[in-house]
């Protein structure tokens, strides 16, 4: 992605950790949570690989069409997993952005050798329209996941407040961590696309 190096290192960091994570839950979870956290692990650590400055770490355009067909094959598992969970609509989209991320870096490489036929995506940083809904329904995804982070306090008998339970048993079961991580995801998307 474009954009200052010391923000593509911490956005690379934030999206390595968020994936590692991620694996942690997959392993305390079981069936379609399970599937769910491993989709989220690989959009975290393809995150964090797409993060890496280009002046470090420039790759050649075929690893761009390689993230891009990673994450159409993922895309379509997202897509065959909808029927069962609503939750894999949002890995459809986010599946689907990072293959067109992948395309458009992946055409501004080629620009930048000469290629005519990419120049136009490239240039305008992909398809502006395209580019703009994805930035809003990422931008209503962040704000909404921040939004159920709140705590909700309920009233005692005694006049104080009671937050939330007690913790779940071990770091994989915590559903708030989960929703951090998708909070942070969203976040980093949005950076993402912004650099476009």
């Amino acid at each position: 992605m474009h954009g200052p190096a010391m923000s593509g290192w911490l956005l690379m960091a934030l999206c390595a950790a968020t994936g590692a994570y991620c694996l942690l839950r997959a392993r305390a979870r079981t069936g379609e949570e399970r599937r769910a956290a491993r989709a989220e692990a690989l959009m975290g650590f393809g995150m964090a690989a797409m993060a890496v400055p280009a002046a470090v770490v420039a790759p050649p355009a075929w690893g761009w069409l390689l993230y891009a067909v990673l994450f159409g094959v993922a895309a379509l598992r997202a897509l065959w997993s909808s029927r069962r969970s609503g939750h894999h609509l949002h890995h459809l989209v986010g599946s689907s952005a990072m293959v067109y991320m992948s395309l458009v870096m992946a055409g501004s490489g080629a620009a930048a050798h000469g290629s005519h036929a990419s120049h136009a995506m490239a240039a305008a940083g992909g398809v502006p329209l395209l580019t703009g809904l994805l930035l809003a329904y990422y931008a209503a995804y962040v704000l909404r996941s921040g939004a159920r982070l709140i705590p909700v306090t309920a009233p005692t008998a005694g006049g104080g407040a009671v937050t939330g339970g007690p913790p779940a048993e071990g770091w994989g079961a915590r559903p708030e961590l989960a929703l951090a991580c998708r909070l942070t995801m969203g976040i980093a998307m949005f950076a993402m696309l912004l650099t476009l």
